[in-house]
């Protein structure tokens, strides 16, 4: 998936935290496809990358990294 295919960023949390991954960035294509990649794993960076989308909520994303429940947050949505 490339960047101008991102239709849709969100957060999801658990419970497996804190010795296990418990925060991932979902990344979901205009056509559904998509990735999760564990906070872990780079997550600093592509949390950089992602704010510089136009919209971006970065209320969600102080609200994930509060959450210690299975939960989702809804970061980024395109606009058509």
């Amino acid at each position: 998936m490339s960047w101008a295919d991102l239709a849709e960023v969100r957060i999801i949390t658990s419970t497996d935290g804190p010795f296990a991954d418990d925060v991932f960035f979902v990344l979901i294509g205009a056509k559904g496809n998509g990735c999760a990649v564990p906070q872990s794993d780079g997550g600093k960076s592509l949390l950089h990358r992602l704010r510089a989308l136009p919209g971006f909520d970065n209320e969600a994303v102080v609200a994930a990294m509060g959450c210690t429940t299975d939960h989702q947050f809804l970061c980024w949505r395109r606009s058509n």
